[in-house]
Formats: structure tokens, C-alpha cells, sequence
């Protein structure tokens, strides 16, 4: 049987753990190597690399995925897509959503793996339509977490209506780490079973069950999983490719690839992973297995921190963890991925410090209960309504029904300020107004590399009036 397998290490390995700052310059030298060495699928682009390209590396994203797509002949050029949020942090309308998927094929990419936070297959429905136009692999996915109404029974039913849109795959999206490979083999079984569209299965490492996750998943029948090379493997990011491909050919599947061309691959990165060591946080690089308690993915948990911090209330972090279930609840239990997860974590905060339950609700909050972000996977109780909204019903269309056309009023915009209206130029605008007008007008500079503590170098040293020549290296 073939397994394919699926590489994150240019997308989701240094969002994962090196806050998302690789630089082009550093992905283009090793990128055919990548696609020497067999791996069928190469995750690049999407999720937080189109804004962290632009707002921090005063790098075009756009530049970055002709550029790879240029040397990348056999393997397919992936990216993550948030459905009607693109890659952003809110819903944009049909005619944004529609431009970015056509301009992005166009620009190289063939293969969309598309999801939606609140699993509202509604909200996959014109990325996914608009994909499926273009010659691209189109992946419908499904946000796995655990809750008492996320039940093997209910993924099934979310299968089933992505299946509706004739998807050429399905994924079953981890984000957390929570999937056991007891879930997952039964779930991947179940999926199959019911739909018989090809399964891909991607886990982060946090909890330290992502590698036992994928095997089972293998012998359960699914087709494809998702790997990260070994120096950025692992903690929040996801298990080796080396060891995954060693095991899946050890075990009898066929998965094309070269271990010999992965291990120039991992020497390279190797030295990408102690470039960027300043922007490594040690606590990412290894399993927390306390989410298997508390199910907070990583990235939340460590922001819940900082803003308890910032407050000078780090004691009250026990409190918040028991009130992020309850806040999560309430909020009819939504995935806790970008961007639902900082929405329940800053409520969980808030409630907290203030003392009373939602006596302060955020935007965010109020937004996600009349319906803004999509249909939650349980219905939000009535007395949860009306403390948060007042007296306000909560719609129940697409939230993007409600929104007007804005690509050419973007577009008109720009003209106006004299800038370039390209097709690329008008969607990195209308998706990031603010930083995306700081970048076309050339006012953003790329950022320093943070310091990593470490002093190399030669140095001139003068010791009781006499003068040595000085020498330092890394241990």
C-alpha cells in the first residue's frame, strides 16, 4: 500500500516553533532538494506565513511561492487555508475569497487544504468550489478536538457534508495534539468506511502521541500524513519525516521516498534550526503533556500566560485553567484553533480578573455568539445569549452572506494612492489593510534576528597594559 507523505517543515515546522520568520532566502537553496527526494507533498505557504512574510521579513508572500514554485518540478506545492477567513483573521467576502484562491493557482500552488475553525462546512463551501475550478488537489478538513459532542459519530456527519463538494481528500486536522491512537485509528476507520474519499491525518507532537497517531492511522487505511524534518520536528510541530518514512517502509508501505536525500535535507536544516535559535522557545521543542488534562493547545496556553502577566496575576492561572472548560462550554464548544481558541482563552482571562463571570465580554465574544465566525458545534444556551448579547438575536445565514464585495473598492483604493493594483497587490491590502498598505508603500523593514545570548568572534583583549588576541566559539 503507498503512503504519501506530506512535509510541513517550510509552512507549519517554523510557524510551530520558530514563530514563523523563515526568510525566503533561507527555504529557496534546500527547496529542490526537497523535491528530489520524493515526498509527494510540500506544505509552504498559507496559515500565518502570508502575514508574518509581509509585517515582519518585508518579504512579498507572493514572491516566495512563484519562487518555489519555479524549482519544484514532482512534488505538489500545498498551502493552509482558513476558508472565508484566507489567511487572515476575519471573514472576507466571496469576491476576496474567490480572487485569492484563482491568483493563487495561478501563481503555482496546486494543492488547497482548506478548514474552517467552527468545522461550519459552510464556510468551506466557495474556497472549496473556486479550488476545485483549478487544476489543484482540493482537501476539505475537519478540526479534530475533544468535547462531548465531538463523537465519532458527529465527525462522520462533518464528513459527509464536505463530501457533498466532492473534495479529492480529507483531512483530519489535530491541532492540539489530543488525537490517541485508539481515536485515530477508529475515526480514520469510520471516515473511510462512510465516505471512501482518501483520509490524510496531521498532529501536532505536543501531547507526544502524534507518531502513534499517524501509525494507526496508516493501518486504519488513511493515505496520507503529515511529517516535519527532524531539527524542526516535534514539541509543538509534528513527528520526524526521516522516522516516519523509516517506520511506514519497515512495516511494509511504500512511500517514495529517499532517506539518503532526507538526510542532506536535515543537515541543512540543521543549521536553519541554530540560525533561528533566537527565536526558539525551549518549552515548545518538547511534549507537553499536560494538554492531555486541560486539552489548551500550546500557542494558547502560552499566551493566556502572558496576558496574566502582564496583569501581575500569574496566581490566578490555576483558576483560569478550570475556567477555560466552562468558558468553552458556554460558547457551544468550539475547536480550540486560531481564531476561537484566543477567543475562549482571553474570555476564560478576563472572567477571571474581573471577578464575575461576562460581566466584561469582548468584541471577540460577543462577535462569535451572534453567529459572526459561523454555526458553534453545540447550540449556545439561551441565559449564555442573553447575559452576553442583551436582547440581540443572533443571526443564523453565513455570516459572509452579509458582507458587500470588496475587491474592487480595494482595488480603487489603491489606484487612488498611486500604488500598483496588481491582482496580488489588491488581496494582501484588502486582507491586511494596515500592514499590507506599510509593505506596497515600502515602509516596513525587515526585522533583526533576536539575539541568542551566545558571543562568537575574535576579540582584541588588553590585560595589565599587554594586548592577546582573543578567539570565541560555540561549545
Amino acid at each position: 500500500m503507498r503512503v504519501d507523505i506530506v512535509d510541513l517543515t517550510l509552512r507549519d515546522g517554523h510557524q510551530s516553533l520558530l514563530a514563523t520568520r523563515m526568510r525566503t532566502r533561507d527555504i529557496l537553496p534546500i527547496v529542490e532538494k526537497f523535491d528530489e527526494s520524493g515526498i509527494s507533498v510540500l506544505e509552504v505557504w498559507g496559515g500565518a506565513t502570508f502575514d508574518s512574510a509581509h509585517r515582519f521579513l518585508n518579504e512579498d508572500p507572493w514572491e516566495r511561492l512563484r519562487e518555489i514554485r519555479k524549482r519544484v518540478k514532482n512534488a505538489r506545492i500545498s498551502m493552509l487555508l482558513r476558508g472565508q477567513n484566507v489567511v487572515g483573521y476575519r471573514h472576507y467576502p466571496d469576491d476576496i475569497v474567490e480572487k485569492f484562491v484563482l491568483k493563487t493557482a495561478e501563481n503555482g500552488l496546486d494543492f488547497f487544504r482548506i478548514f474552517d475553525a467552527l468545522n461550519d462546512v459552510r464556510n468551506l463551501e466557495t474556497a472549496i468550489k473556486t479550488a476545485k475550478r483549478t487544476s489543484s488537489h482540493v482537501q476539505a478538513t475537519i478540526c479534530y478536538t475533544i468535547s462531548p459532542v465531538h463523537t465519532i459519530e458527529k465527525y462522520i456527519e462533518i464528513a459527509k457534508e464536505l463530501a457533498v463538494f466532492e473534495p479529492d481528500s480529507i483531512c483530519i486536522k489535530d491541532m492540539a495534539g489530543l488525537l490517541s491512537p485508539k481515536v485515530a485509528y477508529e475515526l480514520v476507520k469510520a471516515i473511510k468506511k462512510e465516505v471512501g474519499i482518501k483520509i490524510n491525518v496531521h498532529s501536532h507532537y505536543t501531547s507526544g502521541m502524534a507518531s502513534m497517531a499517524l501509525l494507526k492511522s496508516v493501518e486504519a487505511g488513511a493515505d496520507m500524513v503529515d511529517t516535519c524534518m527532524s531539527p524542526l520536528s516535534m514539541g509543538t510541530s509534528h513527528p520526524p519525516t526521516e522516522s516516519m518514512v523509516y517506520a511506514l517502509e519497515e512495516m511494509g508501505y511504500k512511500t517514495g521516498v529517499d532517506l539518503e536525500v532526507l538526510m542532506e535535507i536535515r543537515d541543512y536544516m540543521m543549521k536553519i534550526r541554530e540560525k533561528y535559535s533566537g527565536y526558539l522557545d525551549p518549552l515548545s521543542t518538547i511534549p507537553d503533556t499536560g494538554v492531555l488534562v486541560y486539552q489548551i493547545p500550546g500557542g494558547m496556553f502560552s499566551n493566556m500566560i502572558n496576558q496574566l502577566k502582564e496583569q501581575n496575576a500569574l496566581d490566578k492561572l490555576p483558576e483560569v485553567l478550570k475556567e477555560v472548560p466552562k468558558v468553552r462550554e458556554d460558547l457551544g464548544y468550539p475547536p480550540l484553533v486560531t481564531p476561537t481558541s484566543q477567543i475562549v482563552g482571553v474570555q476564560a482571562v478576563v472572567n477571571v480578573l474581573v471577578g464575575e463571570r461576562y460581566k466584561v465580554v469582548t468584541k471577540e465574544t460577543k462577535d462569535l455568539v451572534r453567529g459572526m465566525y459561523g454555526r458553534t458545534p453545540a447550540p449556545i444556551k439561551e441565559d449564555i445569549i442573553k447575559k452576553i448579547l442583551g436582547d440581540e438575536k443572533p443571526i443564523d445565514c453565513r455570516p459572509a452572506d452579509l458582507l458587500e464585495p470588496e475587491f474592487e473598492k480595494r482595488k480603487k483604493e489603491l489606484e487612488e494612492m498611486g500604488i500598483p493594483a496588481t491582482d496580488e497587490n489588491v488581496l494582501l491590502y484588502a486582507l491586511f489593510p494596515q500592514t499590507g498598505l506599510k509593505f506596497l508603500k515600502g515602509e516596513i523593514e525587515e526585522e533583526p534576528f533576536p539575539s541568542t545570548g551566545k558571543v562568537e568572534g575574535k576579540f582584541e583583549v588588553e590585560i595589565d597594559g599587554s594586548k592577546y588576541n582573543v578567539e570565541v566559539k560555540p561549545a
